[in-house]
């Protein structure tokens, strides 16, 4: 495991091999016709529960949904709108994940209009084992955010 620049405080209570396994899981059903670039992603509620999503390809491609914007969308239609964590895992197609795969701009966009920034995990991970943990605040700094529009 490797870590960003700042203390995980919090860190304790995620179930990050939890968060990982569903994310390889949720991989596994990735529709990647067109680019055979095949991600999972799960995403950890405030209440402790988890919901995750795969990316889905469309031939138009804008049409196109990553797997964290698949997750959060799950959760949020569900009726949950705070998050703790979310883990990500990606790779050209096959078994074996050989690579991080950090969320793109949108999702990280998506996932601060649903959480801390200071205190939300972006957790990428090849294996349970093999991971780093990010607060979103480092991975989208001097975001825009709800609170800007008051």
């Amino acid at each position: 495991m490797e870590t960003g620049k700042k203390p995980l405080a919090g860190i304790e209570e995620i179930p990050v091999s939890e968060l990982i396994r569903s994310a390889i899981d949720a991989r596994k059903k990735a529709y990647a016709p067109y680019s055979n670039y095949m991600v999972g992603a799960a995403v950890l509620t405030n209440e402790l529960r988890i919901y995750t999503g795969c990316n889905i390809e469309n031939a138009a491609y804008t049409p196109s949904i990553c797997a964290e914007r698949t997750a959060v969308s799950k959760a949020v239609s569900e009726g949950r709108r705070g998050f703790k964590a979310i883990a990500v895992v990606g790779s050209p197609k096959g078994e074996v994940i050989s690579q991080y795969a950090f969320p793109c701009g949108v999702c990280r966009q998506v996932l601060r209009e649903f959480s801390d920034p200071d205190s939300f995990f972006v957790i990428v991970a090849k294996s349970e084992t093999d991971y780093k943990i990010y607060h979103l605040k480092e991975l989208l700094p001097e975001s825009f955010g709800p609170e800007n529009l008051y």
